[in-house]
């Protein structure tokens, strides 16, 4: 059995919170494992924005702009370039 849920976080439904996770969207999927027991796994999105790069994302959300090579790794299959991002584009994080 697998469930997947998401809530975009914006400003007008993060209940006031930092603004930098406007764009963060997390999930939870419950899987069925060995012997019938399940397992919980959270995976958290991005959606790129306008004039964003991987390292403003990593700075904005992480504090470190260097730590854009994380999220380019968790991504290498959708990011071939790590220069070319795209508003729109839905981005995992690590």
């Amino acid at each position: 059995m697998e469930l997947t849920m998401s809530h975009p976080q914006t400003p007008e439904n993060n209940g006031g919170k930092d603004p930098r996770f406007a764009g963060v969207t997390g999930g939870v999927e419950i899987a069925e494992g060995a012997g019938g027991a399940q397992t919980v796994q959270q995976e958290k999105t991005y959606t790129v924005k306008p004039g964003d790069s991987l390292s403003k994302i990593a700075k904005n959300l992480y504090g470190d702009a260097n730590r854009w090579k994380e999220i380019h790794e968790a991504n290498r299959e959708e990011i071939k370039d790590p220069d070319k991002i795209f508003p729109g584009q839905v981005l995992r994080l690590p």
